[in-house]
């Protein structure tokens, strides 16, 4: 994979700042470069450290195979693909700060793996006031044929739609307005998750730390 930075993609955020404003969501098909994609894919199909997910924040985090089954790593930005990769979402984070004002601080992500079986119950990613998680972001590595779709619903519960993983696109939603779900893996699916936040206190203490 080339070591420059990858290409300005104004265009696609330009899609992305309109269906916002719209209506709180956006799914974008043909988001992430091809290259990127594959570089992407290649380090999570090779990743040793995936670890069971968990549930809850700091001390409040724990396992729950009842809820989620999915495996996990956050991301290090060690490798070049990871660097592009936040490289990307910084700038869709400077995009949605100008047009929409939203005070975005920073973005953390990891890759996520579900295997056959695998599935997330129906979540929301902040609730009101008690997180600084304002939009989240997922990104699909692999074209995925058997089960692994995610259902996102509106604040009324009623479901918006079923989007099935395909390499390279992209689902971004306001993290505490719409619950959503993954339903159980039939292929292997390989993803990105992550979060745009804002600056917030917990315990008196900055988060995230500046």
């Amino acid at each position: 994979m080339s070591s420059s930075m990858p290409a300005n993609n104004e265009p696609q955020f330009d899609a992305i700042i309109t269906a916002f404003y719209q209506q709180g969501w956006v799914w974008l098909p043909d988001f992430l470069p091809a290259e990127l994609n594959s570089a992407l894919l290649h380090e999570v199909q090779h990743q040793s450290l995936l670890t069971a997910a968990g549930i809850g924040r700091q001390g409040e985090h724990k396992l729950d195979t009842q809820i989620r089954r999915d495996a996990t790593q956050w991301f290090d930005g060690r490798s070049v693909a990871q660097q592009h990769y936040l490289a990307l979402m910084a700038q869709l984070q400077q995009q949605l700060n100008r047009r929409c004002f939203l005070g975005l601080f920073d973005f953390e992500c990891h890759f996520a793996r579900y295997q056959h079986g695998d599935y997330y119950q129906k979540h929301i990613d902040a609730f009101r006031g008690r997180s600084n998680r304002v939009l989240t972001t997922v990104s699909y590595l692999n074209t995925v044929t058997a089960g692994g779709e995610l259902a996102l619903f509106d604040e009324h519960d009623k479901l918006i739609n079923r989007f099935s993983p395909t390499s390279g696109s992209l689902l971004l939603f306001e993290s505490e307005r719409f619950p959503h779900e993954v339903l159980p893996a039939g292929d292997t699916r390989y993803s990105i998750a992550g979060w745009f936040r804002q600056n917030a206190s917990i315990n008196g203490k900055l988060d995230p730390a500046q």
